[in-house]
């Protein structure tokens, strides 16, 4: 132990350069997490003790939550099924369609590409819940009526059958975040030579400089984004309430769009069972941390590469 502390004082100056991240770091990562997984052990309503119960919590989640089993999990994995995927190429394909652009052109078409990710509350106001809107002045249902596919106008948004494609729609439009810049960032730094050496070596085509190349050189800001688009559509629940709050309904129709973390919201700020809300929580922390392992074997790079 004083063998650490001497080190840490020989190194005193680096540890305070980093010290502003550990901090935030512990603040708001390590502290919340671990009071987290501690609360999930209690019963609390945030007026009364909290009073230990050991596993019941998770052991009510598996028996006696139906709307968690039967709609909250599949819900969950459909929407992140779909829309990590999918998000995660079209911010790749994207990216690499920019790239290919003048330089004097990318800014542009990166702005109008990200802007959606950056104003989708806004959007999902002005543009989206008018679009989807279940009356002949709807953008989609004018469009429909006009061509004569549907004979009056279709309710998409009371409707469960179309709730949650709606919802993914909305979300592939909006994915195009943080990721999608760290992407073509990347492309940019991905030397010339390494093309012209594959020429030589055989590649003949686009698409296998992208598998035999690009994809390789990139590899670090392929796991950012690939990590991101996890966390991203695992922790999404918001575009499903303000879609249902837009068509009236105080959930989604028939629970349609209810996510994992809907579940959270309505334990922890509806009905103030922290303890529950907190083990909710621990169980979709293990399922990021799962997806996150599964990002890291596709495109984490082995030490020395």
């Amino acid at each position: 132990m004083t063998r650490m502390l001497h080190k840490v004082w020989d190194n005193r100056i680096s540890y305070l350069f980093i010290a502003p991240f550990l901090i935030s770091f512990l603040l708001f990562i390590v502290i919340p997490v671990s009071a987290a997984i501690v609360l999930s052990f209690f019963t609390f309503n945030g007026i009364s003790r909290p009073e230990f119960v050991g596993w019941q919590n998770f052991l009510s989640i598996v028996n006696n939550d139906r709307i968690f089993l039967q709609y909250a999990i599949p819900n969950t994995f459909k929407f992140a099924v779909v829309v990590g995927p999918l998000g995660y190429a079209a911010s790749f394909l994207l990216a690499w369609l920019i790239h290919q652009l003048p330089k004097s052109m990318r800014d542009i078409y990166t702005l109008a590409i990200y802007a959606p990710s950056i104003a989708g509350g806004v959007a999902m106001a002005v543009v989206w819940i008018v679009f989807f809107s279940g009356d002949e002045m709807g953008y989609l249902n004018r469009f429909l009526l006009d061509v004569g596919w549907i004979g009056k106008p279709e309710l998409w948004l009371q409707n469960p059958k179309h709730f949650m494609n709606i919802m993914i729609v909305i979300s592939i439009w909006s994915a195009m975040g943080v990721g999608f810049l760290a992407m073509l960032a990347g492309l940019q730094t991905v030397n010339k030579e390494m093309y012209e050496a594959g020429a030589i070596d055989g590649i003949s085509n686009r698409l296998q400089e992208i598998f035999y190349i690009t994809i390789p050189a990139i590899k670090p800001q392929m796991l950012f984004g690939a990590v991101m688009a996890v966390v991203g559509t695992l922790k999404a629940g918001l575009i499903g309430n303000e879609l249902a709050k837009a068509s009236g309904q105080a959930v989604t129709p028939q629970y349609s769009g209810h996510l994992m973390i809907n579940h959270i919201d309505d334990f922890a700020l509806i009905r103030y069972e922290f303890g529950y809300a907190a083990a909710l929580s621990v169980i979709l922390l293990l399922i990021v941390y799962g997806a996150s392992r599964i990002a890291f074997i596709l495109f984490g790079t082995e030490e020395g590469e």
